[in-house]
């Protein structure tokens, strides 16, 4: 994995264009002093942006920018922090890995650090902001928005936010009132207000640096590197790579959901419908997106990709050998582990799928009620009739012995051979007995049903 995504990294071509860089300044006569400077600086500072919602995709770019300054030996990374929060889950394995990462992380808030983006800043060494920028406002809320009122995840979060805050000498009592609207502080006399019960706590860039929340005003990164005593270091900006911004765009919760819609459908209309077209095509598509998205987000593993194929496998195999079911069990219970285990979060990939499914099955059944005389049933089960109006006779017509007379060969009880001409016939009777060598006449011949009846006196010598 780890190789895999050093390919999608962008250090050499930084570490090359900083090379051309001094070299052509001084080619042109760049002041000695300043070329010995420029190499004599010492590691680089690594600049990372935090500027998209707090999901996977985030946590999977910062791990891969930490793991490129660290082969770097960078002296110290910069977090250029605007975000309006995201997943608790993602912001406190961001925050723990940010926390005891062996490099020096400043926390830049450049304008907003709300909810899961003030946990991020919190577990940085230190914490600069820029003017008119804002931190906190981190209390948990679900979905649509609305405060969650469970006593145990408020809990949870805030005592996440208060050790965070304690680990680097903040007040563990602001970061509690960042998140419970129950907490009240008395903050008149630090930034002339009181946080009161029912509100949130969101601090200006003054206020943070007054109360301990921030330890620098700055109007840009090269201020914030000039304040660390780092100007003369270079800078070297990581930027999420094309396939890291397609991933995270992929691994979002209703994109995944419709690319499995669409997987499902097409490869099961394909199935069932002849022929390999736009829906095995659109299907195959889908699913390769989605775990095209979910690996390069760095959840999921070949294991996750093996166990899918064989899952679809299974269930072509269902199709065309009769398992009583057996196949099908295990290929869907195969191809949703598949699935699952290549998500960040098991039950939201679940929830997903059971989604997926439900709408699937809505339109593979469209499908099939408009394509009744495609589907490959129609394998199974005779539909044409082979009727005489068009020209077809199942076997040879006896109308033409109507009326002729033969011997009997063999007795008729009621059925045997009779001689008529040169040709043995089967006949039958109406029910009687008739020995051999008896003369009979046919009464009756229906396709390949011949009857026949004994002419009276008649024995043949």
């Amino acid at each position: 994995m780890n190789r895999w995504r050093r390919r999608w990294s962008t250090a050499p071509i930084a570490w090359l264009a900083a090379l051309i860089m001094v070299t052509f300044a001084g080619v042109i006569g760049a002041p000695a002093d300043r070329a010995e400077a420029a190499t004599d600086a010492g590691p680089a500072v690594y600049v990372i942006p935090v500027k998209q919602t707090v999901e996977s995709g985030l946590q999977s770019f910062l791990e891969r920018a930490y793991e490129e300054a660290g082969e770097a030996k960078a002296e110290h990374v910069v977090l250029v922090i605007n975000t309006l929060g995201g997943k608790v889950v993602n912001a406190e394995r961001i925050g723990h890995f940010i926390r005891e990462s062996s490099i020096p992380t400043t926390a830049f808030v450049e304008g907003k650090a709300v909810s899961a983006g003030t946990y991020i800043a919190l577990n940085a060494d230190q914490i600069v902001m820029q003017p008119g920028s804002t931190i906190g406002a981190a209390a948990v809320v679900d979905g649509s928005g609305r405060l969650l009122e469970d006593p145990k995840t408020i809990s949870f979060w805030t005592s996440e936010m208060s050790e965070s805050a304690g680990l680097q000498g903040r007040d563990k009592n602001i970061a509690a009132a960042m998140v419970d609207i129950n907490v009240t502080l008395d903050l008149k006399d630090k930034i002339g207000r009181d946080k009161l019960k029912g509100e949130i706590l969101t601090l200006t860039a003054s206020e943070a640096e007054k109360v301990g929340y921030s330890e620098h005003t700055a109007a840009s990164v090269d201020e914030v590197v000039k304040w660390l005593g780092l100007e003369d270091r270079v800078q070297i900006e990581v930027t999420p790579s094309l396939a890291e911004k397609t991933a995270r765009w992929l691994v979002d919760p209703v994109v995944m959901t419709v690319l499995l819609i669409l997987g499902i459908a097409g490869v099961v209309i394909e199935m069932i419908v002849p022929g390999f077209g736009a829906p095995g095509i659109i299907g195959i598509l889908a699913f390769g997106l989605y775990f095209f998205g979910h690996y390069v987000a760095g959840f999921a593993g070949m294991e996750s990709v093996v166990l899918f194929v064989i899952g679809i496998a299974l269930l072509i195999i269902e199709v065309f050998v009769p398992s009583f079911g057996i196949l099908g069990i295990l290929g869907s219970a195969s191809l949703i582990t598949g699935v699952v285990t290549a998500a960040s979060d098991p039950m939201s990939a679940f929830i997903s799928i059971v989604i997926a499914l439900v709408a699937a099955i809505i339109l593979i059944a469209i499908f099939v009620r408009m394509n009744k005389a495609k589907g490959v049933w129609n394998k199974f089960i005779l539909r044409d009739k082979l009727t005489t109006e068009q020209g077809y006779l199942s076997a040879d017509v006896k109308d033409s012995l109507l009326g002729l007379e033969g011997m009997t060969i063999t007795p008729l009880r009621p059925a045997g051979t009779v001689l008529i001409g040169d040709n043995r016939i089967d006949v039958v009777t109406s029910g009687e007995f008739v020995d051999a060598n008896r003369l009979v006449k046919v009464v009756k011949a229906e396709g390949t049903w011949v009857v026949v009846k004994e002419s009276v006196n008649v024995t043949k010598i």
